[in-house]
């Protein structure tokens, strides 16, 4: 019994890394569209977000499976509930990158917009703390996680300064007023994946250590 357990356990957590992988790859596209204003490549941002929805219910069934056929131990249900935890989030940062790529549709229709540097500054940072997040689960890397955390803040400061920086440019720019409130709505989308990038690295702190947010 304990055996198909641990192969089922094993099949999560092969799980949990292919939509890491979907996720870390929706975001690279709605970054890189951006950059580009690239329409092609923000629908391939928009396309697997359904990819990834699928694989949260997946994961979602395999969890409840386990929880409610299986005898867990502490360990083991640390595991399960935080990939149900972890899940949520990665889905989340799916439904953001679409979104971001949805407004870059509609920039990349009008005039060519400059992205401005605290901007890239944040798609850069955000990108480092999803990959790492997911890397923190695969290598069971306890500093890995530690530091997506502290990047939190990083990403908070990056996004004031892109609203101040836009609020200064308005003032010379009066009619560049709807370009700054998709702009800031890009930045807003960024600070979120952000959030939820701190999220999962602070669930993969509970399934190692089982103390969740201590430090």
């Amino acid at each position: 019994m304990r055996n198909k357990f641990d192969e089922q356990l094993l099949d999560l957590n092969d799980k949990l890394i292919q939509m890491g992988a979907l996720i870390e790859s929706a975001i690279a596209n709605a970054v890189s569209a951006l950059n580009e204003q690239e329409i092609e490549t923000a629908n391939k941002a928009i396309d697997f977000d359904t990819e990834i929805d699928q694989a949260e219910k997946e994961i979602e069934s395999l969890c409840l499976k386990l929880l409610l056929q299986q005898q867990p131990v502490a360990r083991d249900l640390r595991l399960i509930s935080s990939a149900l935890k972890m899940i949520t989030d990665m889905e989340r940062i799916g439904d953001q990158a679409a979104d971001i790529a949805e407004i870059t549709i509609q920039l990349a229709k009008s005039k060519k917009v400059k992205i401005p540097k605290y901007i890239r500054a944040m798609a850069q940072t955000t990108i480092q703390m999803v990959n790492d997040s997911i890397d923190a689960f695969v290598k069971k890397d306890l500093n890995l996680a530690y530091s997506v955390i502290k990047c939190d803040d990083t990403v908070d400061n990056l996004f004031d300064m892109v609203k101040d920086s836009l609020i200064k440019h308005l003032v010379d720019n009066v009619n560049d007023g709807e370009q700054a409130i998709d702009l800031i709505m890009i930045a807003k989308y960024f600070e979120r994946i952000g959030d939820h990038a701190t999220n999962i690295a602070e669930w993969v702190v509970f399934s190692i250590t089982g103390t969740h947010k201590n430090y």
